[in-house]
């Protein structure tokens, strides 16, 4: 329980460092934590994040928040009490993407049969 607990909390946390303390300009304000997945030894966590954009728009944020990843990582250990603070690696995390396409999916096909009960 303590562990899930730590990971929601490193989300919040992380969450709020990329929207009110990190200027890199590659990592822009559309960015979401998704999920903190952490090892149970919490030496190393992974982190979820989505982001809104294209494609190119997303690589720029990876490689703007691999580069602040000791930024982040100190930023975090200055909020949690850790003998080992994470080491944090970023990943993208399309289920967001994902859903929102098969909504689309569903309400076009919605619309359609509406059309077809009509006629």
């Amino acid at each position: 329980m303590r562990l899930e607990r730590l990971q929601a909390a490193m989300r919040e946390a992380i969450s709020n460092i990329l929207r009110d303390e990190l200027k890199d300009p590659r990592v822009s304000g559309l960015v979401s934590v998704v999920e903190v997945e952490l090892s149970r030894d919490l030496k190393c966590g992974t982190v979820y994040v989505s982001v809104l954009g294209d494609d190119a728009a997303r690589q720029r944020t990876l490689e703007g928040l691999e580069c602040a990843r000791g930024f982040i990582r100190s930023e975090v250990a200055g909020r949690f009490r850790l003998r080992h603070v994470p080491d944090l690696s970023f990943r993208l995390d399309l289920s967001i993407e994902r859903g929102a396409r098969i909504l689309e999916l569903l309400a076009d096909d919605a619309r359609r049969s509406d059309r077809g009960e009509q006629q």
